[in-house]
């Protein structure tokens, strides 16, 4: 249900809320949403048809103090929007309790977007933030190898998005446009050649490098000699997702956000609120939840009867296995993100290096991890040693081993399970690179109950009533710009 009337910037557009409840939306004088300034009104029981029905004294009282920030509250729906001030929380407004499961880069955006807009926002983690998929992640931003359409226009609002949030987040800095290479010995040619020309018909950055342009690009790197072609995006770039999940994490609590360590185990999803069950008993309830919890949402969802189907073959050379090698040793000044046929590199803190080697997660095993001095690290000290302008001894890496959350039809999933629904389901095997615009679009529904229009696609409805056979492709990472 929507109504019209009065407001500060021209029109006052109420919204009758599917979930109990309204808001006043300022829409401007020709229905654009210059900057969502709300009242929201919540009612249960009796009062709530009502109170969504019929809101013209609410119209009133918002049109008399539509100056006063302790009345109306701003919400950042688009990147545009600069009501600062109003942002803050107001003892005085009925503010939204949002439970968040999982600290990780996405569970942390959309907890630092909530308490910006004046919500109450608790994040749980079962170890601590940042310590699940992100703590292993080849960080990587980008839409190199996205063909669905839907899914190539979200992950090019994450890159943009990342560039605005980096210049709203105090301290250091942890996103880096430092652009990518990509090259190629004969048996790759095509696939990069195939690749370049498909985003350029889109307008995505790409182009042509010699060797020399490549080496000024990439720094102290070496670009073997079988090298027969060499790609330069751009607009790419990384993340130190350490750092950001940190800085991201005290700027939501600074906006009053609160962070706490517990393992969920029982989840409750009812039409006047949701609850979280804590090992040992504690109970946490709110009004919303946001499911962000990376390779646990299946078993996590289900315990709210919603299905979220997900990769979660765990076992050797499974699709969830990624292994990571981090450099301690040579410091090498590695420029920008780098894909080659044998390994992929990308810069780290202090002159170091994250390390990918594709082809090595066939014989990763989580339960029986490579060694240290086995066949699989003396492989990747190889390969990194074949780049290094001047090698000298074996470098020194440090193993991990990462498990990808994957959504089984390789899709992001971002949405209620329902209409009725207060379970927000957010989990991408993109998280890093959408990361900041899925933290601003998720607060931006559960606020506003507005959908947004690039999270249309990707809702978890798309699972009801079918089959995980019809749905379900085959994810292994093994190409030349493969994630």
């Amino acid at each position: 249900m929507t109504r019209v009337g009065p407001g500060r910037h021209g029109v006052m557009r109420w919204v009758g809320q599917a979930r109990g409840g309204g808001r006043l939306i300022d829409v401007g004088e020709r229905g654009e949403q210059l900057c969502r300034r709300t009242v929201t009104v919540r009612a249960t029981g009796p009062d709530a048809h009502a109170a969504a029905a019929a809101p013209t004294d609410i119209l009133a009282n918002a049109e008399q103090s539509s100056g006063a920030c302790s009345r109306i509250r701003c919400v950042r729906s688009l990147p545009s929007s600069s009501c600062e001030q109003c942002f803050a929380p107001r003892k005085d407004v009925h503010t939204m309790k949002v439970i968040i499961i999982g600290a990780g880069v996405l569970g942390v955006s959309v907890a630092r977007q909530l308490a910006v807009a004046g919500e109450d926002v608790l994040l749980l983690d079962q170890r601590k933030a940042g310590a699940g998929t992100t703590a292993t992640t080849f960080a990587w931003t980008n839409s190199s190898r996205k063909p669905d359409p839907d899914y190539h226009r979200l992950n090019l609002a994450g890159m943009e998005e990342h560039a605005r949030l980096a210049e709203q987040l105090p301290g250091a800095r942890s996103y880096f446009a430092s652009g990518a290479l990509q090259w190629a010995d004969a048996a790759n040619e095509q696939r990069l050649a195939a690749n370049v020309e498909r985003l350029r018909s889109l307008g995505y950055p790409a182009h042509w490098v010699t060797s020399d342009e490549a080496t000024r690009i990439a720094g102290d790197l070496r670009i073997p000699a079988t090298t027969t072609s060499i790609a330069h995006f751009p607009s790419e770039g990384y993340v130190l997702p350490d750092l950001f999940v940190n800085t991201v994490l005290a700027d939501a609590e600074r906006h009053g956000a609160r962070c706490a360590v517990g393992e969920v185990v029982a989840i409750g999803d009812r039409p006047d609120g949701v609850s979280v069950t804590l090992a040992g008993g504690d109970v946490r309830t709110g009004d919303r939840l946001v499911l962000a919890a990376g390779r646990w949402t299946q078993r996590l969802a289900a315990q709210a009867g919603i299905d979220v189907p997900m990769v979660t073959d765990i076992g050797r050379g499974s699709q969830t296995v990624g292994l990571l090698g981090y450099s301690r040793s040579p410091e090498v000044d590695l420029r920008c993100v780098i894909h080659s046929p044998g390994l992929n590199l990308r810069p780290a803190a202090g002159g170091h290096a994250v390390l990918q080697a594709l082809d090595l997660n066939a014989d990763v095993d989580p339960a029986d991890p490579p060694s240290a001095d086995g066949n699989i690290a003396s492989t990747l000290a190889r390969r990194f040693s074949a780049l290094l302008p001047n090698p000298g001894r074996a470098p020194e890496i440090d193993l991990r081993i990462g498990l990808r959350s994957l959504p089984a039809d390789g899709r992001t999933v971002a949405g209620y399970a329902s209409p009725q629904s207060r379970v927000y389901c957010l989990v991408s095997h993109s998280g890093v690179t959408l990361a900041p615009v899925l933290g601003r679009l998720v607060a931006t529904e559960i606020t506003t109950d507005q959908e947004q229009g690039l999270l249309g696609a990707f809702r978890p409805t798309r699972f009801a009533g079918v089959r995980r056979s019809d749905i379900e492709v085959d994810q292994h990472a093994t190409g030349l710009g493969d994630q």
